[in-house]
């Protein structure tokens, strides 16, 4: 009896480990997507400056922000640096995509081995959806 009691209890102290670690596994693929997606929004504003100083005169005068200083430069000097500084994010990303993926494996063997499902809560997503469609957000009207 007393060796049953102590089984059950290292068994719910490893399913509590397992449920931490596949937390833990799901919060870094979050983290992932996260910095994935703060990246790409880096890379979409290199290209808009890139498209804003490509057409003008090189020897223009700019300025671009250096470890918090702003520095006066030429466009000929800046725009190199800045297709340099977008292309080392776009190799970031790519990297970035191969590890998320190499997660997503990870997860899904460790959701196979341990046998994990997600339960999802349909009531409440329709609940929550009924009364978003009721409500405006965000709208200000003026007078007509």
């Amino acid at each position: 009896m007393a060796s049953k009691a102590g089984g059950d209890g290292k068994e719910a102290i490893n399913e509590q480990v397992i449920a931490n670690t596949y937390a833990n596994m799901r919060t870094e693929m979050n983290q992932f997507y996260t910095k994935i997606t703060e990246l790409e929004m880096e890379v979409s504003e290199h290209s808009l400056v890139i498209g804003a100083i490509e057409p003008l005169d090189p020897s223009r005068r700019c300025y671009r922000m250096i470890g918090g200083v702003l520095v006066e430069r030429t466009i000929k000097e800046v725009l190199p640096a800045v297709k340099r500084n977008k292309e080392g994010l776009e190799e970031v990303i790519a990297r970035m995509h191969e590890a998320l993926e190499r997660k997503k494996k990870e997860i899904t063997e460790f959701e196979l081995k341990y046998k994990i499902r997600i339960r999802k809560a349909d009531n409440d997503a329709e609940d929550e959806g009924g009364k978003k469609e009721g409500t405006a957000q965000g709208v200000l009207v003026g007078p007509a």
